[in-house]
């Protein structure tokens, strides 16, 4: 009654990295001090885009709207005329303002991510810190 009972694992290295891969999906995701450097980065870098854009697009939809109804595309008479000039002035200002709305938002931003932003590159450097 001898019985040998042996195991053989056929495991090869391409089937060991996928199973990493898998087991990589479901463990808790950490966020390395260069990630953390690379996402406030582009926060502060992306930061005002947005706003910037809606104001100026918005303003060039308002300044058609006017230039329109003042070149009587859009209805008639003085008052579609008065109207439109109104619209096309106000449209002009958005648009005008729309890189001083970027400038803002975007030193807010870089004002309030600075000092993190700061200490993960003397963390990650070594603690040389070059003068800005």
């Amino acid at each position: 009654m001898n019985q040998e009972t042996t195991f053989i694992y056929k495991y090869s290295a391409k089937e060991n990295a996928e199973v990493q891969a898998i087991r990589k999906k479901y463990l808790p995701r950490e966020e390395s001090k260069f990630e953390e450097l690379k996402r406030l980065d582009e926060m502060v870098q992306n930061s005002g885009t947005l706003e910037s854009l809606c104001a100026g697009i918005g303003g060039a939809f308002v300044f058609g709207l006017g230039l329109c109804l003042a070149m009587q595309a859009i209805g008639s008479g003085i008052f579609a005329i008065a109207l439109g000039v109104l619209l096309g002035i106000v449209g002009m200002v958005s648009m005008i303002v729309a890189y001083p709305i970027y400038r803002k938002v975007f030193t807010n931003a870089k004002t309030k991510y600075a000092p993190r932003i700061l200490e993960l590159t003397a963390e990650l450097t070594g603690g040389k810190n070059s003068a800005l």
